[in-house]
């Protein structure tokens, strides 16, 4: 897919030239209309925490295609407006892989802190997904917390992703 590859290269060149915030990075947040208020109490938690955020929506209850979310915050990663993105759907299940689509995208679905965190620490997921109606707020805002606080431990990982990247 084109789009997938010119995407990473976006990605690339933004980060060769300094435009990914290092430290307190931007987060895109998308989410459907099953996800839209999670996602509201996650920016608001991600801001209050010093993030900077971009909400690329949806902001209300009328029915809108997740993949749509899913490319808006997949590029806007791409184009080094955010250096990583969380994505919200009833389950979390199909606006993951919609995410997963793209080329640079790591995205990963968490259910519980444990998975959030590892999402990071083994896979250097830049994308974590919630299913809004199969975690409450309170797990999505602990998993937000670990999967914000992680960072990517490489080592024996870093072969792995560099295997994926190449797929």
């Amino acid at each position: 897919m084109v789009r997938r590859r010119a995407g990473h290269a976006i990605c690339a060149a933004a980060a060769r030239q300094g435009n990914l915030r290092v430290g307190m990075a931007t987060i895109a947040f998308g989410a459907d209309h099953g996800g839209f208020e999670l996602k509201a109490l996650l920016v608001a938690a991600a801001e209050k925490q010093g993030h900077p955020t971009l909400d690329l929506g949806t902001h209300g209850p009328a029915p809108v295609d997740y993949p749509d979310i899913a490319q808006a915050v997949c590029t806007a990663i791409g184009e080094g407006r955010a250096a990583r993105g969380v994505l919200i759907c009833g389950t979390g299940i199909g606006i993951s892989i919609a995410a997963n689509r793209f080329r640079h995208i790591r995205c990963a679905l968490a259910h519980d802190v444990t998975t959030a965190r590892l999402t990071r620490l083994h896979n250097d997921a830049n994308v974590l997904a919630l299913g809004a109606r199969v975690i409450g707020p309170q797990v999505a805002l602990d998993c937000l917390e670990a999967w914000l606080a992680t960072p990517f431990e490489g080592g024996r990982h870093a072969g792995r992703i560099a295997k994926l990247t190449d797929l």
